[in-house]
C-alpha cells in the first residue's frame, strides 16, 4: 500500500480525477491504485478458498463467494490531506459477521505514512506497532487537555462549547487515524459534531471498544446498532475513558 500511494500524494498525478466512487466522493488516481493493492490481496484470499463479501468506499459492494464474512475498505481515508501532499492518511479495513457497527471482530489501521498499525480484534485487544493497547493516563483533570475535532469549518462552530473547555485543538482530517489515537488517550475528546459515514469510523471503534473507551453520537445514544454502509452516518462523541466522554456529554449538552 505504501510503495503504491506515497509516491502520488502530492502530486498532479496521484489527485487525476477519474470517476465517481460507491461512496459518493470523486475517485483519483491515488484512490484507485490504493484500491488496486487491497483487491488484489483479497483476490488471493479467494483463490485460495475463503469466502466472503467486499463493500469498498471506491468499488462498492464485491461478492467473492458469501454474504459475510464482510470486508469493509477504506483504500484512503484522509484522502484529502493525501491529495495535497499533507503527510496524514491511512487505510481502513474492518472484518464484520453481520450488518451493524457491534459487528465489527477485526480492524486494522494503517498508517501510510508512518507505517504504523493499529490492530484490534472483538473481546481479544487491541495492538499498536504490535504492542498491547492501553490509554494514557489523563494529565489534566480540570480541563480537556487535547481535543480531536472532524475536519469541516462548520464543527468548529457546532463544537464550540467543547473548544470552550480545551486547552488545545487537532483537526487531522482522517476519522479512522483520530478515533484509533484516541483509543490510545493521544486525544482526551474526539468529537464528529456533524453526521459522518460509519463506514469510516468500524475497525476504531474496535480499538476503542478494546481499550474500555466510549463512543456514542453527540446525544449520548449507542453505535453498535447503526450499519456499516456507504449511506449510515451519525454524529461521534468518544473518549478513552467513561470519565471523559461523560464530562465531554455534559459539556455538549448544557453548551457551557
Amino acid at each position: 500500500m505504501r510503495r503504491a500511494v506515497l509516491p502520488l500524494s502530492g502530486t498532479e498525478a496521484g489527485r487525476a480525477p477519474l470517476s465517481v466512487g460507491a461512496g459518493g466522493d470523486t475517485t483519483m488516481e491515488l484512490d484507485r491504485a490504493a484500491e488496486a493493492v487491497v483487491f488484489s490481496e483479497l483476490a488471493g484470499l479467494a483463490e485460495r478458498g475463503e469466502k466472503f463479501s467486499v463493500l469498498s468506499e471506491e468499488a462498492g459492494h464485491r461478492s467473492f463467494g458469501a454474504e459475510y464474512p464482510l470486508v469493509l475498505v477504506d483504500p484512503v481515508d484522509g484522502s484529502l490531506n493525501a491529495k495535497h501532499g499533507v503527510p496524514l492518511f491511512g487505510l481502513m479495513l474492518a472484518v464484520l459477521d453481520g450488518p451493524t457497527v457491534a459487528d465489527t471482530y477485526g480492524g486494522l489501521v494503517l498508517n501510510l505514512n508512518t507505517g504504523e498499525e493499529w490492530r484490534g480484534i472483538r473481546e481479544q485487544g487491541a495492538w499498536r506497532a504490535g504492542r498491547p493497547l492501553a490509554p494514557m493516563k489523563r494529565a489534566d483533570h480540570t480541563r480537556i487537555e487535547l481535543l480531536g475535532l472532524e475536519s469541516t469549518p462548520l464543527s468548529v462552530t457546532v463544537a464550540r462549547p467543547l473548544l470552550e473547555h480545551s486547552n488545545k485543538i487537532r483537526i487531522l482530517g482522517s476519522m479512522a487515524l483520530s478515533i484509533a489515537l484516541t483509543s490510545a488517550g493521544g486525544f482526551d475528546v474526539f468529537c464528529a459534531p456533524l453526521p459522518m459515514r460509519v463506514f469510516d469510523m468500524a475497525a476504531s471503534l474496535l480499538l476503542l471498544g478494546e481499550t474500555g473507551g466510549v463512543a456514542t453520537n453527540t446525544q449520548g445514544e449507542p453505535l453498535g446498532n447503526l450499519r456499516c454502509d456507504l449511506d449510515s452516518r451519525s454524529t461521534l462523541l468518544c473518549a478513552p475513558t467513561r470519565e471523559l466522554h461523560a464530562e465531554a456529554l455534559r459539556i455538549l449538552g448544557t453548551g457551557s
